[in-house]
């Protein structure tokens, strides 16, 4: 099984182009190298016309390897990035330098959940543009106030925090609760400090975020990162049981729905045993729904669908349609232990941004357009699983609403490449062998029918692959 499993590793699987243009053979060829994740790949290249990966058969035109080769030159090498430079998009689709198309099942890695340039988000954005772009927080602004009211009004929440991403909306959490415990036991010695998280989780790459998510190839190289958590499995109360403390425990973390960690959702008895477990320790219960959230399921918030709450709730991904926003989503309760600079962020909630997300907001909270979501992923789910199901490899397809995996016996990269030869980017989780689907929410069910049979095409690659 291949190691590579998160957002920033993922486009490793990726190594494919695409296309729908002939290319002439008769190019003339020379041999150049791309640094791919630290090793170095021999590649043929056509001078004029396209360059030729010698192992998994990328075509890559002229501009685009001139621009990743600029690249390679100018940015820390920190993007093992599929060799495809995307140029523009409309809706579900993208097209490259050289004008190739593609249907996008990543969305950006479920952040553009109304497509490519939709057109109230655009119009949200040149107006507010042309009005003003950023004030700081040592000023009030009318679209910040707007959309926490939004977010306050749909939601279990009394008051927003607003950062740049999800994880530092992730580390606002983890400030906001160590300080409500220290709010709350002004008499103890040692107020809790410990945080309990679990198998698969993913909560971001700052150290505080970074100590919360799970896979030790993230942590190790940064070590020693934020003492105090522990990790237990994912879905198992027993063990979870034992764990949650009070006086030593200040909070659990949990994603109802893992996207990162291979599409795996939570059960409702599971939700209601920490928020039970939570209550009685005098902790605090923190759901990050930074990809499950905001319509992805079909609901508004993933956990509505439990009929469970948490204290504090981490989003960003899809709230500004594809410019840099997160937030914490937090009860008075919480909200009362935090004084004035505990905690800030200069760019956070800016006007411009905020008026993006009440763009995107409107949309997306629409009762019709969350039915729409739910509706069409259940139908997705079950044509690829009429398509794909009977396929050896494929081990299980799961989902809930346009969060969908399927999960392989073998590693998916040779799947993703094939996909893209054919015109369609999609996005591995889990340990290497689980396919993630995060489409576009507005995609149609033609499109969603179009993948699918891109899908169940390029099956055959995985059969060269031995477990």
């Amino acid at each position: 099984m291949s190691s590579i499993q998160s957002p920033l590793q993922i486009s490793l699987y990726q190594s494919g182009n695409i296309g729908r243009k002939l290319f002439n053979p008769e190019s003339q060829r020379k041999i150049i190298k791309i640094n791919v994740a630290k090793r170095t790949t021999t590649v043929v290249a056509c001078v004029n016309v396209e360059t030729k990966n010698a192992t998994d058969n990328v075509r890559i035109g002229k501009k685009s390897e001139e621009l990743m080769e600029a690249e390679k030159r100018v940015l820390v090498g920190t993007y093992a990035r599929t060799p495809v430079v995307l140029a523009s998009g409309k809706g579900c689709k993208l097209y490259d330098a050289e004008g190739r198309e593609y249907l996008d099942m990543s969305a950006g890695i479920a952040v553009n959940a109304l497509g490519h340039g939709d057109h109230d988000w655009v119009k949200a954005v040149v107006e507010q543009a042309n009005v003003l772009t950023h004030v700081s927080n040592v000023y009030y602004s009318i679209p910040q106030v707007e959309l926490a009211k939004r977010l306050v009004t749909s939601s279990f929440a009394d008051r927003v925090f607003f950062t740049n991403s999800g994880t530092e909306a992730n580390e606002a959490a983890i400030k906001f609760a160590r300080k409500f415990q220290r709010h709350s036991n002004p008499d103890a010695k040692e107020p809790a400090t410990d945080f309990i998280s679990f198998t698969n989780s993913f909560h971001g790459r700052t150290m505080g975020a970074l100590a919360l998510t799970s896979k030790e190839h993230y942590r190790l190289p940064f070590e020693p990162v934020m003492p105090g958590v522990t990790f237990v499995e994912y879905g198992n109360i027993e063990a979870t049981k034992r764990l949650i403390q009070r006086g030593k425990t200040a909070a659990v973390f949990v994603e109802p729905i893992q996207g990162e960690g291979g599409i795996y959702s939570a059960t409702k008895e599971f939700l209601q045993f920490l928020r039970s477990a939570c209550d009685d320790a005098g902790a605090l219960l923190v759901f990050d729904e930074v990809q499950c959230g905001l319509g992805r399921t079909g609901y508004l918030w993933a956990h509505e669908a439990y009929g469970v709450f948490p204290d504090i709730m981490t989003l960003a991904k899809p709230l500004a349609g594809g410019l840099p926003i997160g937030a914490a989503l937090v009860t008075e309760r919480v909200a009362s232990a935090i004084n004035f600079g505990d905690h800030g962020s200069t760019f956070a909630g800016s006007p411009l941004v905020c008026s993006a997300a009440i763009a995107v907001f409107d949309k997306i909270s629409k009762p019709s357009f969350l039915a729409s979501v739910s509706n069409k992923g259940q139908n997705f789910i079950e044509t690829l699983k009429q398509k794909l199901g009977s396929n050896p490899h494929v081990k299980e397809i799961r989902g809930f609403g346009l969060i969908i995996g399927i999960e392989l016996d073998v590693p998916a990269s040779p799947l993703l490449d094939a996909c893209r030869d054919s015109g369609l980017l999609i996005l591995a989780a889990g340990k290497g062998n689980v396919v993630r689907l995060v489409p576009p929410l507005i995609i149609t069910e033609q499109e969603l029918n179009q993948a699918a049979d891109i899908l169940h095409k390029s099956l055959p690659a995985l059969d060269s692959i031995s477990n």
